[in-house]
């Protein structure tokens, strides 16, 4: 008997450390199927689910139903396990460097209970090779056991997208990969109890976490490229939307759009690749380019919003612009990493007075983040409303609705296009 048949038979246990909108989705699939233990190092998070709450509002409370999970901020718990799932985050530090503190700090933590025979999985983000180089020396050094003899390490990564109902966990092929091919098998085997759409086996555990990191980079750069597009078509008078919707109708176009890219994943990932390269002595340009494009986009439609009221003869100074819309992306409550913020910050520094609504994000949240909150609901007239996040609340809205708030020269700045074709008697623009 292997320990995919100990997990399957309730003899041994599975634990998923990380509960944030990565791991928590993980440790209830397979609480459906086996026993779990779910940890989290922040208790009023563990309190919460505990009572059936999801912290990042993306699961229902009946999604915690018929689950065999004990949840957790005890580390020493962890011991009970035999078979680890790290979830936590990577992000970046202001320098735009990896920052892998959460990552570290949970292989100690695995590391402090790890036992003979026993597995440990990574999902985190991570550029390739920072899971034998970083992390596997950290779980020898705390155990005391011996890679590869005493305890098997694979990475799988992580395909959970925020706010999808659609691509969901079980319904995503699973990337998996092991140290060796014994550990592949059962690796893959557990994985199989939950994901209905099958695993792929990568050869090694760095084209693992290579394909992870370059999913998210093609992305990025793609939208760089309909951003930069979208700069040049403003100067020809061109509507980047109507462009990209002729020019969709040949088979094989990709049909990416511009926007804010931000978010703990496509505004991070390509970070971590390009560090690892340069670490190597190999300057990523067309990566870095595509990052750059990509982290002035705020300030791009700030810049915009401002001259356009300019052009309609608005005192700056006295201005008023409401900001609709804050998460990273549209309805979801995440805040991290929300370029939004540099739209509100941009703004501001030109004297302009921000309001922000958005129905889906934390005030104070937002306030410990990037030191501005939420107003309660829009009052008076604004001199411009940027659409930020396109959240569905947004996307039903009328032109009557525009037009109660605004001045008459009043604008609507669309940044994903959502109502092109629909204002015909308020100013528009869009990227």
């Amino acid at each position: 008997m292997n320990l995919y048949h100990d997990l399957i038979n309730k003899k041994e246990k599975l634990a998923v450390v990380g509960l944030g909108y990565v791991g928590l989705p993980i440790a209830l699939e397979f609480a459906r199927k086996i026993d779990v233990i779910g940890f989290d190092i922040n208790q009023r998070r563990v309190d919460m689910m505990r009572q059936r709450i999801d912290p990042s509002e993306e699961l229902a409370p009946e999604e915690f139903d018929g689950c065999s999970i004990h949840f957790t901020a005890q580390p020493d718990e962890l011991a009970k396990a035999r078979f680890f799932i790290v979830a936590v985050p990577t992000p970046i530090d202001e320098h735009n460097q990896p920052d892998l503190k959460p990552l570290l700090s949970a292989s100690r933590s695995v590391g402090s209970v790890l036992k003979k025979g026993d597995f440990v999985v990574f999902e985190s983000t991570v550029y390739p090779g920072c899971t034998e180089e970083d992390c596997i020396p950290i779980l020898e050094e705390m155990s005391g056991l011996k890679f590869g003899t005493d305890f098997k390490v694979g990475y799988s990564p992580e395909r959970i997208n925020p706010g999808d109902k659609e691509h969901t966990l079980s319904r995503i092929v699973k990337v998996v990969s092991g140290c060796d091919a014994e550990s592949l098998e059962i690796i893959a085997d557990t994985y199989k109890i939950v994901v209905a759409a099958g695993v792929h086996k990568a050869s090694s555990i760095k084209v693992a976490e290579a394909a992870k990191i370059i999913e998210n980079t093609q992305r990025d750069l793609n939208i760089a490229l309909m951003n930069e597009l979208s700069m040049i078509f403003s100067q020809m008078g061109i509507n980047t939307y109507d462009v990209l919707e002729a020019a969709g109708t040949k088979w094989n176009f990709l049909k990416f759009v511009p926007g804010l890219v931000g978010g703990h994943c496509i505004g991070v990932d390509p970070y971590y690749l390009t560090y690892k390269a340069k670490e190597l002595g190999h300057n990523a340009q067309v990566i870095l380019s595509g990052r750059s494009v990509n982290d002035g986009m705020g300030a791009y439609v700030a810049g915009k919003v401002v001259k356009k009221m300019v052009a309609a003869g608005v005192d700056i100074a006295k201005s008023r612009v409401l900001v609709m819309g804050a998460t990273f992306k549209e309805n979801v409550s995440d805040i991290r990493n929300s370029k939004v913020a540099d739209v509100v910050k941009e703004l501001k520094d030109f004297g302009v007075n921000v309001e922000v609504v958005d129905p889906h994000a934390s005030s104070d949240e937002l306030m410990h983040e990037y030191g501005f909150g939420l107003v309660a609901k829009p009052e008076g007239k604004y001199d411009a409303a940027v659409l930020a996040v396109n959240h569905k609340a947004y996307t039903e809205l009328s032109e009557e609705h525009f037009a109660q708030m605004l001045h008459e020269w009043g604008l609507v700045a669309d940044i994903k296009g959502i109502l092109r074709g629909r204002l015909k008697q308020i100013k528009y623009w869009s990227l």
